[in-house]
């Protein structure tokens, strides 16, 4: 494709994105299906330049000022993830003397807002919570996350998986404290390998695998992932529960619990149920009530512990958001709650940085629920649960992952026992 051309795609690109409109990993599929004959490099180049421009869009917008052309093309130009030579190819000589001129200056140098690159709302709280770590925080959120594998421990172990994919050329470190996990640099194509259509792995986050030992459930009990989205903790809880017990998997969204219904099949699970309820108050939750050994509240939340995979994150919440998603967690749990019998385990999960979602919502359910559920010390229950460096993972009774400690996604969850 002729130099030209691309940059007018990846121009077209972050004009459609930047409406914040829509989730950008959405539209850039979208992208893709109307431009079908883009190959695999201009696929990359194009969606490497439109998130690294996310990740960066305070800076990028400063400095695009200065230049002249629309405003998109010259982002463009600041966040390009291609070939320098190649887009050479596609500069008026007064565009290349301003590229070069803006790439010279000394970026150190700028005000910390643009060196941050977050939205004040975002960076005056992590600020307050982390002190001197925000900044290696801020540096990680720039980074690509890496890939992390689940291997289902119905079909495979660990070694072997690794193994098969050394033979396809794929490098694989087995992560540090999920016993489930190998860690990919990188982003091969997994999607058409005969361990992923088979069902031996499924791609998962650490973090999220971190989350599903927390609820440790076990063969034979009746267990509910209540807000379990695409299935990602459900295929690892119903493996966990070796195929046996009952595990429903609810969820507000049909269309998500469809994208449940692929990764089921190669999983070989049978033990796992979903159904889509109409709200947490539904009467399928109802029935269940004092039925349920096990729950997992994986609470909608801002997704802030995300931001490396999604970077526009950031720019589509805001402080009301954030305040309508606090009230929807305390009502959702206190609903799961309901389902557990004496001795059932709750664990309350986000994938988010801020207290306001995490530690607020916890102690307020501790409160509210006292002398019916009492706080579990998270690390104690990873030990049990044979995750290593458990110590390492917590902070007070939680388990706090961040991206820059654990190189996981951000996620945050707190344990409870009902009496």
């Amino acid at each position: 494709m002729h130099p030209n051309a691309l940059l007018d795609l990846a121009t077209e690109l972050l004009r459609s994105v930047l409406k914040f409109d829509a989730p950008a990993d959405g539209l850039v599929s979208m992208f893709f299906r109307k431009h079908p004959k883009l190959g695999a490099r201009e696929r990359h180049t194009l969606a490497e330049t439109l998130y690294t421009l996310l990740r960066q869009r305070l800076l990028f917008q400063h400095l695009a000022q200065s230049g002249n052309g629309p405003l998109e093309r010259r982002l463009a130009l600041l966040a390009w993830q291609g070939n320098a030579g190649f887009l050479r190819g596609a500069l008026t000589p007064p565009e290349a003397a301003w590229l070069d001129q803006v790439s010279a200056l000394d970026r150190a140098s700028l005000p910390e807002k643009l060196r941050h690159n977050l939205p004040d709302w975002l960076a005056n709280p992590l600020k307050a919570s982390l002190g001197d770590e925000f900044w290696p925080l801020v540096d990680e959120l720039a980074r690509p996350a890496p890939l992390d594998l689940r291997v289902n421990t119905m079909k495979a172990r660990r070694e072997d998986v690794q193994r098969a994919l050394a033979e396809a050329g794929i490098e694989a470190t087995p992560t540090p404290h999920s016993p489930w996990g190998l860690r990919i640099d990188g982003k091969p194509a997994l999607n058409k390998l005969a361990l992923f259509t088979d069902g031996h792995v499924e791609v998962q986050d650490e973090g999220s695998q971190l989350l599903a030992l927390l609820v440790d459930a076990k063969r034979g009990e009746m267990v509910v992932d209540f807000c379990a989205g695409a299935g990602g903790k459900t295929l690892a809880l119903g493996a966990a529960m070796r195929n046996t017990g009952r595990l429903y998997a609810f969820d507000v969204s049909g269309h998500r619990l469809e994208s449940l219904k692929p990764r089921l099949a190669r999983s070989g699970l049978s033990n796992v149920h979903p159904a889509q309820i109409a709200h947490e108050r539904d009467d399928r939750v109802k029935r269940l009530a004092g039925k349920i050994d096990r729950v997992l509240v994986d609470a909608p939340c801002s997704g802030l512990g995300t931001l490396r995979r999604n970077p526009d994150l950031k720019w589509r919440q805001s402080p009301q958001a954030l305040a309508e998603l606090q009230a929807k967690q305390k009502a959702i749990l206190a609903s799961a709650a309901r389902l557990l019998k004496p001795g059932g385990r709750l664990v309350y999960a986000t994938c988010s940085l801020l207290d306001v979602e995490n530690e607020a919502v916890a102690e307020a359910f501790t409160a509210d629920e006292a002398g019916r559920f009492d706080p579990q010390p998270v690390h104690e229950l990873l030990h049990a649960a044979h995750v290593q460096g458990a110590d390492a993972l917590v902070a007070g009774p939680f388990l706090r992952l961040w991206p820059h400690r654990h190189r996981t996604d951000g996620f945050f969850a707190s344990v409870w026992t009902r009496r």
